[in-house]
């Protein structure tokens, strides 16, 4: 029986306990938020003064102030009050107030985490500089800038990397159509090489040509033929 206790009291202490309930009254941010909403909807209040309005309506304004007054309060009442529902809605429909507290209770729990190691830090035995070598000082202090400057150059080496594999795609790019050009410039040459021989045999045929019709001029001319 006991050692039926101690196992379940083991597989209970393996569990963390269970998170305590969030408060649905507002926290430090939740507050702050509505104290924010309030300073802007004053704001904006106060942007739309009496002054501002009635420079809209210049001739109620001469001609019944007290009324165009009553509807400019009106007014303001109104967006008040319906910028306060709204904001009401979104808070509500988001659960604002619950996650804002949550978020409180996180940044308790890491604060309070943070001073604990560091407690447990100074109790621990710290590292006093002029307790070490001159190795171990040059290494200490060189190290940052070392760092910064490995990260600097491998991302200039990373864009000389990008950089040369898109002036390689444009120099096979450049192959390509060099390549094609040539291969139009033989077609060219070619047909050109033909024309030549086509217009010599022409040239050649032509003068025979002129030649027997010459001669046969000659033999018609002389007398007795």
């Amino acid at each position: 029986m006991a050692e039926q206790n101690s196992h379940r009291s083991a597989a209970a202490s393996a569990f963390p306990p269970p998170l305590a309930p969030i408060s649905q009254s507002p926290g430090p941010r939740a507050s702050r938020l509505n104290q924010v909403f309030e300073q802007a909807l004053a704001r904006t209040l106060r942007a739309n003064s009496y002054a501002n309005f009635a420079g809209c309506f210049p001739t109620p304004a001469r001609h019944v102030p007290a009324s165009l007054e009553g509807v400019w309060r009106q007014l303001n009442a109104k967006l008040e009050a319906n910028a306060k529902a709204e904001f009401d809605d979104i808070v509500a429909e988001r659960d604002a107030v619950s996650h804002l507290n949550e978020l409180d209770r996180l940044v308790g729990d890491a604060r309070a985490r943070r001073d604990q190691e560091g407690e447990n830090a100074e109790g621990q035995e710290k590292t006093v500089a002029h307790t070490l070598g001159a190795e171990d000082l040059y290494k200490a202090h060189l190290t940052p800038y070392l760092q910064e400057a490995q990260s600097t150059l491998n991302t200039r080496l990373e864009a000389t990397h990008a950089e040369n594999a898109e002036l390689a795609q444009i120099v096979q790019a450049q192959r390509l159509e060099i390549e094609r050009l040539l291969s139009r410039l033989g077609l060219v040459v070619s047909d050109i090489e033909g024309a030549a021989t086509a217009a010599t045999q022409f040239s050649r045929q032509h003068h025979i040509r002129q030649d027997a019709i010459q001669m046969d001029e000659e033999v018609n001319t002389r007398p007795g033929l």
